[in-house]
């Protein structure tokens, strides 16, 4: 349990690849903050399993990651209840799949707010604990979709590029600090949020769910397998080990081969 005495907070963390992450840093030892929306009697459940698992503290905080102040709020409770943060992981997304002229600019906004300016807000209020412990490390989901593009997908193209920029500035920032800050760009991965653009992709390009699953989502890699959200966290654990402080300002494909091409 090599991380225990750190702290992690992770955002859009209550299911997904988000819970993945906060399992594998309990499962290490570390006290973790989770983040996100859903029924609150299966938040509490997944919170109790996490400290279980940890043998230290779990907490949730309900944070709106469009809400700078809450972003911030919620940091410095981190802070002051459980320690560090050591760990920061901005893994909080939403999408929505619309040719541009037909896509609602509430939507555009809300997509900007919470995949990428939210990760701003979580590393500014975050970075100066780091530095004064003289350790951290900051991970950010991005997507396939930080290095490559799709039809529809303009405003979460639009914020992973830019996750993926903010990755490689911060990195530069802190280099000198003994933070480590990159990002890792899964390609599709078997999540609520994947399963929930279905119904939008299959509107816009006129296709069957199975068209969607085979066509679509799986044709872009070459494994032809979804990543599971555990393969994700097992990157993000190891970025946190002594052996990875060399890597830094990297953007990390686990893609199943699909920006290979």
């Amino acid at each position: 349990m090599f991380l225990k005495g750190k702290t992690a907070i992770v955002t859009g963390s209550t299911s997904g690849i988000g819970l993945a992450y906060a399992k594998a840093f309990a499962a290490e030892g570390a006290n973790v903050m989770i983040n996100g929306f859903g029924d609150a009697d299966a938040i509490e459940a997944e919170r109790a399993k996490l400290q279980e698992a940890s043998g230290a503290t779990a907490l949730y905080d309900a944070a709106d990651m469009t809400r700078p102040d809450q972003i911030t709020a919620m940091v410095e409770r981190c802070h002051a209840e459980l320690g560090g943060p050591d760990i920061i992981v901005n893994n909080a997304g939403i999408q929505h799949v619309a040719k541009i002229e037909e896509f609602p600019p509430e939507k555009f906004d809300a997509i900007i707010a919470i995949n990428m300016a939210s990760a701003w807000h979580m590393m500014r209020a975050a970075v100066p604990h780091m530095k004064t412990s003289g350790w951290g490390r900051i991970i950010s989901t991005a997507s396939a979709h930080s290095l490559t593009a799709s039809p529809g997908k303009s405003a979460y193209v639009m914020a992973k590029h830019a996750l993926a920029g903010l990755t490689k500035t911060i990195a530069l920032e802190t280099a000198t600090d003994g933070i480590t800050v990159n990002c890792i760009s899964p390609g599709y991965v078997w999540t609520p949020l994947v399963e929930e653009q279905i119904p939008d992709t299959m509107k816009a390009r006129g296709m069957t769910r199975e068209q969607v699953m085979n066509d679509v989502l799986l044709a872009a890699q070459p494994t032809k397998e979804f990543i599971l959200p555990e393969d994700v966290a097992a990157l993000a654990v190891f970025l946190c080990r002594d052996e990875a402080k060399g890597i830094t300002g990297a953007n990390l494909s686990v893609d199943g081969g699909w920006t290979a091409a």
